[in-house]
């Protein structure tokens, strides 16, 4: 039923029960799991998971809290995880500008290296949006690529605009739930059927009523509760359209 676009399962969160939370989807109606790489180990750990569960499937790549130190050694070991079959998308990558922990010049530098190198192994790319709108658009627009996601969005009616109109997907986690996620909700109105995705960045950005503990995909059904409240349509719907679009992004046959 659901496709659960952007997860994180190799998280230390899910040490003491990962495989027999993982066990439990298909019975429960999660047909799809992405698991997101943010450096080098955790891509590593997304394929061994990948190859592991049919359902799940990876992607590779450098957060952007993860770009302080980057080598070139490093970006070409990347490279070399991406032949992985079930690597489906370089993600995910962006600017994070939140905190001063990584200079922007040096995020912007990795962050269009790595657009490149989506580009030169064809594949789609997951982006990380914090605090720095106009450079991620700037970037977005002079590096053509696949196929994009804006994962778990949280810009203005008029940011998803500009994301629509470069033919970028949109995605909802959680938050999109949240009683003060006023703008959010509008945005969630306003996003073709054919460019919505959901997550749930678990074990991340818990839904209502779970806020504050630990996320899984078993807590989808609320985030699509909300958007087809939002969006007067049915649960139904939401799933079918948004595992429809996750496969054709992602590829998956």
């Amino acid at each position: 039923m659901f496709f659960d676009s952007h997860a994180h399962y190799e998280d230390r969160r899910f040490d003491e029960d990962r495989f027999s939370l993982l066990d439990s989807f298909k019975e429960n109606g999660i047909d799809y799991i992405v698991n997101i790489g943010t450096n080098l180990e955790t891509s590593k750990k997304s394929i061994e998971l990948a190859n592991k569960y049919d359902f799940i499937y990876a992607t590779a790549a450098f957060y952007p809290d993860e770009v302080l130190s980057l080598t070139e050694e490093d970006f070409f070991k990347l490279e070399k995880l991406c032949e992985n079959e079930k690597i489906v998308a370089i993600g995910e990558i962006g600017l994070d500008y939140h905190y001063d922990d990584v200079p922007k010049e040096k995020q912007i530098y990795w962050f269009e290296r790595q657009m490149k190198l989506a580009n030169k192994l064809d594949l789609p790319v997951v982006i990380h949006m914090r605090d720095s709108t106009k450079d991620t658009l700037d970037i977005l627009k002079s590096n053509k690529v696949k196929g994009g996601v804006m994962h778990c969005f949280s810009g203005s009616v008029e940011t998803a605009k500009n994301v629509l109109e470069l033919g970028y997907y949109i995605s909802f986690s959680g938050t999109v739930t949240f009683r003060n996620a006023k703008n959010l909700a509008e945005v969630a109105k306003i996003v073709p059927d054919d460019r919505l995705f959901i997550e749930t960045d678990c074990p991340y950005l818990s839904p209502e009523p779970y806020r504050g503990k630990r996320n899984s995909s078993l807590n989808l059904i609320h985030t699509a509760s909300v958007l087809a409240n939002l969006r007067n349509t049915s649960v139904e719907h939401i799933a079918d359209i948004t595992r429809n679009n996750a496969k054709t992004f992602y590829n998956i046959k």
